[in-house]
């Protein structure tokens, strides 16, 4: 007659082999405080010495502590949606310079400006294509706002995001747009990386 084994007794076998891998621990360990670096950077910049915390990093996991700052970092760069902040880029170009570390400090600075610059022009692209947009619907908004006006017996006044049709052209026009300008920006922060010492992931 077979023993019936209990739950615990059937764990314990099942995990009797496992053993802890201490080596992928620390390393994530190593990844976790970089994060936590890398956000008390861009929340206190000023009080937070990136160059200072790397050299007290695990020398074995010193590599994965750089990278987890830099991801933290480069995930901040993104086309905005509304409010341009070029303050952000400035500290920004600090915490990534420090960890190009010297040579490469300099370049990457530039390089965050000059991504600053064109987050910049971007936001004036996408007022310049909105008004754009807007003037080329305004005939044919004004012949359904007489259309209108002339059934109801009043004056209609539309607003062109109501429409479906102007909001379906406006819509695809902008999203060309952002896809152009998101494209550009990821290949920056490809070049990024590579500037700061890590394998380029294009």
């Amino acid at each position: 007659m077979a023993l019936i084994k209990s739950a615990l007794e059937l764990a314990l076998e099942k995990t009797k082999d496992l053993t802890l891998d201490n080596a992928a621990l620390e390393a994530n360990k190593a990844k976790t405080e970089g994060r936590k670096t890398g956000g008390a950077f861009l929340a206190s910049p000023e009080d937070t010495d990136i160059d200072a915390a790397i050299k007290a990093a695990n020398p074995e996991h010193r590599e994965i502590f750089r990278k987890a700052i830099f991801e933290v970092l480069v995930a901040q760069i993104q086309l905005p949606s509304g409010i341009f902040d070029p303050d952000k880029f400035k500290i920004l170009g600090k915490g990534l310079g420090s960890l190009a570390g010297m040579g490469n400090d300099k370049k990457v600075v530039s390089m965050v400006r000059n991504i600053s610059n064109f987050v910049a022009k971007y936001l004036e692209e996408v007022k310049r294509v909105e008004q754009t947009i807007r003037t080329q619907w305004a005939p044919k908004l004004k012949e359904k706002e007489r259309q209108l006006a002339a059934r109801m017996g009043q004056d209609v006044r539309l607003d062109p995001m109501s429409d479906p049709e102007f909001s379906a052209y406006y819509k695809q026009n902008f999203e060309n747009l952002r896809a152009t300008y998101s494209q550009a920006l990821e290949g920056a922060k490809v070049d990024l990386a590579s500037l700061c010492g890590f394998e380029v992931e294009a």
